[in-house]
């Protein structure tokens, strides 16, 4: 039987070990696990009212930890704005060594096949988790969790179990706080997009052959000028005859996974996009015509204005805002970070404090960080996630979990089960220091403050008081479940 390269490495990882016994003992300095970063639990917000700093934790991350009001307050908004719009310049090692744990998250796409679907589902949603827990570069996870709805891929379809474990490292993570138009390109040609809505069939190899306008359609209506971005269904025929003769490897051995364009499956003739003419003869450079038409077009850049000021204000953004974001999107060339430090500083943003309501993956990562949770994000954590509706990488259709308030309401009884048994401490594989929290933010009256962000209400002290398991009355209260 040929060995699977795992193997191999495994085999030769004790045959070393073998070999080396005897020897001097190696310097392991630089290799051993890097220690957990200390954080200072310092003062939870006193006023009655979510202050900005709180307001600036929720949105530009998963939830403040407890000591993070002190920090952001120490540094001021602004400075703390700018540290996460540069995740580049924050030590992140901590955290990605819990993530490193995870090898299929570091393999290329090829190398993927050799593991089970659900066992790299697992990792991939493990992964996630991780990063929006302990990551110290919050907005790049929070913009990450944004862009992979965005650009949604189901892993139940074809390939993309393994392809999609790539698509995430290398497309989504990779340009979160980058280029729209890079990202875009990255997409159009990421083999797991290519399967999972069908551009590896989009083929005109014969006279009678129809090019398939899935992945065209959804370019268009999902991921740049939006369903009410001006585009017929001649665009879409269009802009799926641009898109004929990718291909993605997938019966073959060597180099499964790879992309490839094939000249005799492409429909070379004259075509016309959005009123631009494309000339015949220019194979594979189609692609490229269409995304510069549709990536910086005035109606992509709304669409992804209107979406961004839904994730991060509120369900109905006022118009002045959407107007702002689609401005500085379009004069810094799609360019993310301005963009969304235009958002930051609308007027809108700033008074939305509290208007979120949290979907449950913000809500579990939100409870874990406020308690300072240890957990590798597994045990209970995916069976919870997946009862509230919201399993990462799992939502059917190409537009992505929904934003909107609304779908997520039904959730709140498993909310309620959740904080229940994070309480108690019977969350498997998730363990809270209660008593030392409780100690560290001041008594109980810090650990409400630290939860709501605010001083609590006299109906909230008298139903707290009342629910007999304080930490489970806070973390399943109303104020908890909005950001």
């Amino acid at each position: 039987m040929k060995p699977s390269r795992r193997s191999f490495l495994l085999w030769a990882g004790g045959f070393s070990a073998l070999a080396l016994s005897g020897c001097p003992p190696v310097n392991l300095a630089g290799v051993l696990p890097p220690s957990r970063p200390g954080e200072a639990l310092g003062a939870p917000p006193t006023g009655e009212k979510i202050d900005p700093v709180s307001h600036a934790l929720n949105r530009l991350t998963f939830g403040p930890t407890p000591g993070a009001h002190a920090r952001v307050s120490r540094m001021g908004v602004e400075a703390f704005l700018e540290e996460q719009l540069s995740p580049e310049t924050i030590d992140d090692t901590w955290c990605q060594y819990q993530v490193r744990r995870l090898e299929t998250l570091h393999l290329p796409a090829g190398e993927l096949f050799e593991y089970k679907a659900d066992f790299l589902q697992k990792e991939l949603s493990q992964g996630k988790l991780i990063r929006a827990v302990y990551s110290r570069r919050q907005l790049q996870e929070v913009m990450a969790d944004f862009w992979g709805d965005h650009f949604n891929i189901d892993m139940s379809k074809g390939d993309c179990p393994w392809l999609k474990v790539a698509d995430d490292r290398d497309i989504i993570r990779r340009h979160a706080l980058g280029s729209f138009p890079a990202m875009l390109r990255a997409s159009a040609l990421s083999p797991a997009m290519l399967w999972y809505l069908d551009g590896r069939s989009n083929r005109k190899n014969n006279a009678e052959a129809v090019p398939n306008e899935n992945y065209a359609r959804e370019l268009l209506e999902l991921h740049t000028l939006g369903v009410d971005g001006g585009y017929s269904q001649r665009d879409v025929m269009e802009v799926a005859r641009c898109l004929t003769g990718w291909y993605v490897r997938s019966e073959e051995m060597m180099n499964k996974g790879r992309v490839e364009f094939r000249a005799e499956w492409h429909d070379d003739g004259p075509k016309q996009v959005l009123g631009h003419a494309i000339p015949a003869g220019q194979g594979r450079k189609d692609l490229d015509r269409v995304l510069d038409i549709v990536a910086l077009h005035p109606m992509t850049a709304r669409h992804l204005a209107m979406k961004l000021c839904r994730y991060f204000i509120s369900d109905t953004p006022p118009e002045q805002a959407i107007g702002t974001v689609t401005g500085a999107f379009l004069n810094h060339g799609g360019a993310i970070r301005p963009t969304l430090r235009a958002l930051f500083h609308t007027d809108a943003f700033r008074q939305s404090a509290g208007q979120r309501f949290k979907r449950p993956f913000r809500y579990l990562a939100s409870a874990l960080r406020a308690t300072a949770a240890e957990t590798r994000g597994e045990g209970g954590l995916p069976d919870y996630l997946q009862r509230m509706g919201h399993a990462p990488y799992q939502y059917p259709t190409p537009d992505g979990y929904p934003v909107e308030e609304t779908p997520w309401l039904g959730t709140l009884l498993w909310r309620w089960h959740f904080a229940v048994a994070l309480a108690r401490n019977t969350v498997p594989g998730v363990h809270v220091d209660w008593a030392a929290l409780h100690a560290g933010l001041g008594g109980e009256t810090g650990l409400m403050t630290h939860f709501l962000g605010r001083q609590p209400n006299g109906d909230e002290r008298t139903a707290i008081a009342a629910s007999g398991l304080v930490p489970a009355a806070l973390l399943a209260s109303p104020a908890f479940q909005r950001y």
